[in-house]
Formats: C-alpha cells, structure tokens, sequence
C-alpha cells in the first residue's frame, strides 16, 4: 500500500523579500554546498491557451529550493551537514529581491545543483522574471547535475553492469532508491490559486528535498570507497558489492543503502536550525571550499544547463487540421464542455460486453489504477512507458476499457470514439476512487476489497500457499520477513507476476481505509 512521504525537515514558506524566512534563505543559499530546485506553474489544462501568433512560457508561480548547508564548525552549527526547504512565492515575493541571490547561486562554482530534467523549468523561470523586469533572466545553471544522471549511476554501478537509460519518473526514483511513495497527483493542481494548501505545500517541499536525499546514495558511494571510510560506510559498499540477483539489487539493496544513510546524516531539527531572529543585515560568503568527495563526483559527472536564444522563445504548435466525423466532434465538444461520462461502458452487456469493468488508468492517473485494483476493479495501466495517444486509444479499444485521465487533451484527438474516455475531476486518489465509483455505478463489497494484484493487476491464485511453499515461491524474487516464520499465516501469490500478499497489519489497515472510502460501513 502507498503510504503518505512527510518532508521531515523543517519547511519555509517565503511570502516576503522583507521577512525572516527571506533572511533564513539569503543566509541558507550562502551557506550551502549543495541545492536542489524544482518550480511550479499553472497546469495549461487550466489555463486559457494563448493565441498562435503570441505563443508565451506559463509564469512560474512557485519555486522550491532545498539546500543542504556545508559542513560547519560543531559551535557554529550543531550536528554536521543540514537541511532547509524553502518554498518562494513568487506571486508575493518581489521578482527584483530574489533575482541577484538566484542568479549568483545558479553560476556559484562552489554549489553543486541538483534537479529532475530542470532545463523546463529554467525556461520558464528565466521568462517569469524577465516579464518583471530582470533582464536578461537567467541562461545557464552550472556545475549542475540531474537525478535521472544519478539514478542510472546507481543503477549501473550497483549492479555491476550498463544497461539501456529508460525515461523514470522521479516518484519511481523515489521509490526505489529511497523505498519511499511519492504522490504525484498535486502536479497537476492549480498553483497560481492562493492560499496554497497544506497538501500542495507538502507535496512542493517533499520534490525538492528528495533530490537532496537520491544524491546522498550516490554521495556516500563514494564516501564509502574511499580510504577513511566509517563502519557505516563500509557496510554501505558491502551492500553495493554483494552479488545478488538483479531483482534483489534493485528491490532491495537501494532500500537497505538509503537506511543506513539516514542512520548515518544527521537531519535538521527545528531545534538545531539557527534562529530566523539571528539572521539579520547584510550577509557574507559562507560556503567553504567543496570537499574532495563532491569535487569527484562533479569532475566526473557534472553538467551544466545552457539556454540558448531559441531555447528562449516559446514554439508555435503546428497542428494539421483533419476531417473528423460529425459524431466525433460532438462528442468531443461535449466532454470539453462538461467533462461528463455519457452513453454506455464497452463492457455493458447491451453492446456485447461481458458487465466486468475495465479501465486503462493514463500516467496523469496511475495512483488511482492501484486504488481501483485495491477495491476489486480491473485498472491497467499502458503497455508502453510512454505511450503515443493513438496507441492508448487502441490498446482501450482492443480491450474494451475506458480511459481514466486528467489530460483534456485526449479528449481532442481526432481518432477518440464515442464512450472511450472519461476526463476525471478530482485532485487526491481518494475523491477520484469515490468520483470513478458514483460516476459508472459500481457496485463494490466488502469480498471485493484487496482481491487483485496491486503491482500488475493480476488475479491471486485459489488456494492459499502455506509457509514453507511461499519460501520455495519467493526464493530470488521477494523477502518474507523473519517476523512472519513463527505465525499461522496464509500467502496468495498473484497468477501473472508472481507477487506473494498476506494479511499483516498493512492488509487489515487497507480494508478498514477502503470500507471508509467506498463508505461501505453506512
């Protein structure tokens, strides 16, 4: 089950280029050895599209900087390395504030970068702030070094081979190096809509702050292989070296590393961080020279993000206009109008289906795949990482499925038929569950509950695996852990992938949640 990833550092909204958070940040960007950046606009689905002929980059209404601060003395700052997210509104903040401070930090030698496929995102923050009248923006972001870089080191280093770069979304990332869920569903909120909730606050702290955590893995790799490495360290590099099969390495290892790396940093406290009152007047360099290990690793793999002058101008889209038929476009009329499911499901009885739904839940969606699978409903996701639409299309066509998707630009192509997709309107997975559930009648029991596979959608054997065949079925493939040998206990393992479940705590706790969720118990 997904479970909700608190940032548990402490967390500053800066809403002022006069207040204390503002100081904390100008001192902390001083301070750091190591940043991480992420930004936040209005999603274009909920914007009104700019004309052809004055094409613009979406305004950056929020931008996230978690910095990691350079090593100090013990008196000057307690406890080592630390951490401090901040999260500058730029819809409060004045542009000309926080300009010179960002534009030095982005070229700082002395400050490593970190952000997932930010080049986007610099785009659109150079365009915001030379709307407001800090020319010439910003152009480039050096030494600078991307997660999904990070990711695949990781990944080839560790298993001790290359292997074919694949395009991974930073909650996968999470989720494997760090064995943390990451929702990804507030990507997609309005964030030009103030006051921010507390879940999107959440959300922007923890994208920024986990790039911090994903390049501590690699960080202490190479810490541990070095000639003064500490007992933590050398276990880390014995976990990295152990041969093991491959899905071990990747389902295990990662988790077991990034363990004992929060064992080993220590982590901000409200109560070690420096007071926001201390932090007053003009400020100073404060960055010490980069340590050894850092200089390797950016010798070795640093990059740099360079905007060029057509990087800086928005491109038309130049769509060829086809001929749709008069069903099509009406249909599609419809569903941008209202967004409402209409006619009937493929799998209705009446036009030859066989009355078991069946959705293909988009990427936009993938949460709610896993939640309908939770209470019983068959939810695939694409074939393909990154499915073409025509492909997504054909692959529900086939398989007599509806769309599941908050992508309103689905919902105009021009090979969509009639009772294909529906355009989902809820932000958390929770309400989107519910929504699905009211909008197709469905009909969900308590039996229902936990009764699919939730990592492939599969279906569970018929008869229950005792102890000593779930040992047999999960040698090389998953860890059945040591609390469950002395206990009574039945495994279901699913027919297509193989994954083993049992009714632990986790299950229990699953089947009250979605009792509650489907209000069941009413």
């Amino acid at each position: 089950m997904e479970s909700p990833s608190p940032v548990a550092v402490p967390t500053h909204l800066v809403t002022s280029g006069d207040s204390p958070e503002f100081s904390l940040l100008r001192w902390a960007l001083q301070s750091s050895s190591i940043v991480a950046l992420d930004a936040e606009w209005k999603p274009s689905h909920l914007s009104s599209s700019p004309t052809p002929a004055s094409p613009s980059f979406p305004a950056v209404t929020l931008l996230q900087i978690a910095c990691r601060i350079a090593h100090r003395p013990q008196s000057e700052f307690p406890g080592g390395d630390e951490s401090l997210v901040f999260l500058v509104d730029l819809l409060a903040v004045p542009f000309s504030s926080v300009y010179e401070l960002l534009k030095t930090m982005f070229v700082d030698p002395n400050v490593l970068k970190l952000g997932f496929r930010f080049k986007q995102d610099l785009q659109y923050l150079s365009s915001t702030f030379c709307l407001h009248g800090c020319d010439p923006g910003f152009d480039r972001v050096e030494p600078f070094l991307d997660i999904t870089t990070v990711y695949h080191l990781l990944k080839r280093q560790i298993a001790g081979k290359r292997f074919p770069k694949e395009t991974k979304s930073l909650a996968t990332i999470c989720e494997e190096i760090l064995n943390i869920s990451l929702s990804k569903e507030l990507q997609v909120s309005d964030w030009s809509f103030r006051p921010l909730t507390e879940e999107q606050i959440s959300y922007a702290a923890a994208d920024a702050y986990f790039l911090l955590e994903i390049f501590a893995v690699l960080q202490h790799k190479f810490f541990a292989e070095g000639p003064n490495a500490s007992h933590s360290a050398v276990g880390l590099k014995e976990i990295v070296e152990s041969s093991e099969p491959l899905d071990d390495v990747l389902g295990i290892k990662f988790c077991k590393a990034s363990d004992m790396i929060e064992s080993s940093v220590p982590k901000c406290h409200p109560s070690k961080c420096p007071s926001i009152a201390e932090i007053s007047g003009p400020s100073h360099k404060n960055i010490p020279s980069l340590d050894e290990h850092l200089l390797t690793i950016i010798r070795k793999y640093g990059e740099r993000i360079i905007l060029t002058e057509s990087d800086r101008k928005p491109r038309n889209s130049r769509r060829k206009g086809k001929q749709q038929s008069s069903v099509s476009v009406k249909f599609k009329k419809h569903l941008e109008i209202t967004g409402n499911w209409q006619g009937l499901a493929p799998w209705d009885s009446s036009v030859g289906g066989d009355g078991c739904p069946k959705f293909l839940c988009d990427i936009m969606v993938e949460g709610l795949a896993k939640h309908l699978r939770c209470v019983g409903i068959d939810a695939a996701i694409p074939s393909s990482k990154k499915p073409d639409p025509r492909h997504l299309l054909d692959q529900a066509y086939k398989e007599k499925r509806v769309i599941l998707t908050r992508d309103s630009k689905l919902s105009k192509h021009q090979y969509l038929i009639q009772d294909q997709i529906y355009l989902v309107k809820s932000l958390l997975k929770n309400d989107q569950l519910l929504e699905v559930i009211e909008t197709f009648q469905l009909k969900i029991t308590e039996e229902q509950l936990m009764s699919r596979c939730t990592k492939c959608n599969g279906r569970f054997i018929q008869k229950p695996l005792t102890m000593e065949e779930a040992i047999a079925a999960s040698k090389g493939f998953q860890v059945i852990p040591n609390c469950l040998f002395n206990r009574a206990i039945e495994f279901w393992q699913c027919t297509d992938c193989k994954q083993l479940y049992w009714e632990g705590t986790q299950y229990h706790n699953a089947i009250q949640k979605f009792v509650n969720v489907c209000k069941l118990s009413d």
